[in-house]
């Protein structure tokens, strides 16, 4: 692709993509004491947008890259790479779609996963994420401590990219889909290359999680461990999915609380910290 064939040359700002309102209990993180902000990563066909935020101060610090959801790095993506950062880390969410959609035009929701999401190859995701991981090395981050997290398709990202780099110390995939259909730039799932993780890999569900068979969860935990990689899960009983989306009506404050402080005990205690 050539450089006129992104779409998005900038991050979404708000949350109306995503839902049609917000509700009170989204959180909002302050910017005291840390750089934070929109920044491009140099890819092999443009520059992609992203957020970073880390603390003030020259570091090295450790790396958590962030995998968006369906809906673009808006508001509470961006929330989510401060609060990483309040914890001492350089958080970086590329917007891995920005080639298919710009999401500030979007007025079709209904199309976001035909259009968009299952448009976008695995193999470009991945670069783009190897991509983020060597801008961020190089602007502050500390190549010995590297980690990702991600919500909902991109925990499903969280488990290939996983599978894809030995860079990794630590990966933590929440309610990321595991199983689906397969397609030639899609080919595989995450519970296909779950026995081919190269890291520690935490997972967190949500119980009343239609979207996700527990079959599914238990079979790719097993895969991993029996590949010899560290893989836990963790399933909160009343939550469904996305319940960490504290903008949306599916939040579960107790299993979002409890799980941002495994994610954190997960990715320190794996030597990202």
């Amino acid at each position: 692709m050539e450089r006129r064939h992104f779409l998005t040359t900038g991050l979404a700002s708000g949350l109306t993509l995503a839902t049609t309102r917000v509700e009170a209990q989204a959180i909002h993180t302050g910017t005291t004491g840390l750089r934070a902000g929109e920044v491009k990563i140099p890819v092999a066909d443009g520059a992609l947008p992203a957020y970073r935020a880390c603390p003030e101060g020259p570091g090295p610090f450790p790396v958590v890259l962030v995998n968006e959801e369906i809906f673009g790095v808006h508001d509470y993506i961006k929330d989510v790479c401060r609060r990483l950062a309040g914890a001492g880390y350089l958080a970086v969410a590329p917007e891995i779609y920005a080639r298919l959609v710009d999401f500030s035009k979007l007025t079709d929701f209904s199309r976001l996963m035909p259009d968009v999401v299952l448009k976008a190859p695995d193999a470009t995701v991945l670069s783009d994420l190897d991509a983020t991981l060597v801008w961020a090395v190089a602007n502050g981050g500390d190549a010995s401590r590297l980690g990702t997290i991600g919500f909902c398709r991109g925990g499903r990202n969280v488990w290939l990219y996983a599978a894809h780099t030995p860079r990794l110390k630590a990966a933590v995939a929440w309610y990321g889909q595991l199983a689906g259909a397969r397609s030639a730039i899609q080919p595989r799932t995450a519970l296909d290359v779950a026995g081919e993780i190269r890291c520690p890999l935490l997972a967190l569900f949500g119980g009343q999680d239609a979207s996700i068979p527990r079959a599914d969860a238990e079979a790719a935990i097993a895969r991993a461990k029996a590949a010899g990689a560290e893989a836990e899960m963790v399933v909160y009983p009343d939550a469904g999915h996305g319940f960490h989306a504290d903008y949306r009506p599916s939040y579960t404050p107790a299993a979002a609380t409890d799980g941002g402080q495994r994610t954190l005990a997960w990715l320190k205690g794996h030597g990202v910290g």
